[in-house]
């Protein structure tokens, strides 16, 4: 007598999607929200804060929508551009994330360096 082996199954429905995991965002991401903040809560434009900062104002436009990797140097000068310190511009990038990774929201505000900035 032959056995009869059942057809094989898929360990999950395919058809069923699966909600894809949210992504934590970037550091470089969450700076740049940060930095465009600041410069929009002091009503400037990109070339006077870049010309503060001693960048280009293309450079400063990549920072801000977190294209670039910049240096610590770079950084620095752009938060002194916005009289922000580079600590303060630590923690308010830290607190974003930190924040971005408990909620379900994908804009992570800059409320903390808009404080410092005031």
């Amino acid at each position: 007598m032959a056995s009869t082996i059942p057809p094989l199954r898929p360990a999950f429905d395919r058809t069923v999607p699966t909600p894809s995991p949210a992504r934590e965002p970037l550091w470089r991401h969450v700076l740049g929200e940060c930095l465009r903040g600041l410069r929009h809560e002091r009503g400037e434009k990109l070339s006077e804060t870049a010309s503060r900062a001693g960048v280009s104002p293309q450079y400063l436009s990549e920072m801000e929508r977190g294209l670039k990797e910049p240096s610590s140097e770079m950084i620095a000068a752009v938060a002194g551009a916005l009289d922000v310190t580079l600590i303060d511009l630590t923690l308010a990038v830290a607190d974003n994330l930190r924040s971005a990774q408990h909620s379900t929201s994908t804009g992570a505000t800059c409320s903390a360096a808009y404080a410092l900035a005031a």
